[in-house]
């Protein structure tokens, strides 16, 4: 009993410093968009096309990472812990895919392409991104409510 209580200490304390991890990089994603935002396109002083590139790298590392090593952790931790989370997961992971797919538009519309054209359309595509995030963001702490953190006591009261 005692050994099983380390393990899932173990298992999902590490789970709690991913997430920090990967809220810090939504943090830095937010300021980039941010910043993005309040840029002028055509201003000499202001490399746009740095500015976008650079978010779109962030985007599209912080997407990843919610699918490829967030997403699955606490589906797992869910599935141990047996208490409905998983049915939430199943309600939600399908609208998350469909938003990063709008990311990654965004990404291969704007990454490495920063054509004169395309700054008139950058205005309301990044309105529009940013309605996608704040979505995402939304169901993204969903998750991490219902499937993470409605376990931390039960996993530091195990240790």
């Amino acid at each position: 009993m005692l050994e099983n209580c380390k393990n899932a200490h173990e298992r999902w304390g590490g789970v709690h410093k991913m997430i920090d991890s990967w809220l810090n990089e939504r943090q830095q994603l937010i300021v980039l968009y941010c910043n993005l935002s309040a840029s002028k396109p055509l201003s000499v002083e202001d490399p746009l096309a740095e500015n976008i590139g650079r978010f779109c790298q962030v985007m599209m590392d912080y997407c990843s990472a919610g699918h490829f090593e967030i997403y699955e952790q606490l589906i797992n931790e869910a599935k141990e812990f047996d208490d409905g989370g998983v049915e939430l997961a199943r309600e939600l992971v399908p609208k998350l895919d469909k938003l990063t797919g709008q990311c990654v538009d965004f990404n291969d519309t704007y990454d490495q392409n920063c054509a004169f054209e395309l700054l008139a359309k950058l205005p309301p595509d990044l309105s529009n991104i940013g309605e996608i995030l704040e979505e995402r963001f939304e169901l993204e702490d969903q998750l991490i409510e219902q499937l993470h953190n409605v376990h931390k006591d039960q996993v530091a009261e195990e240790a």
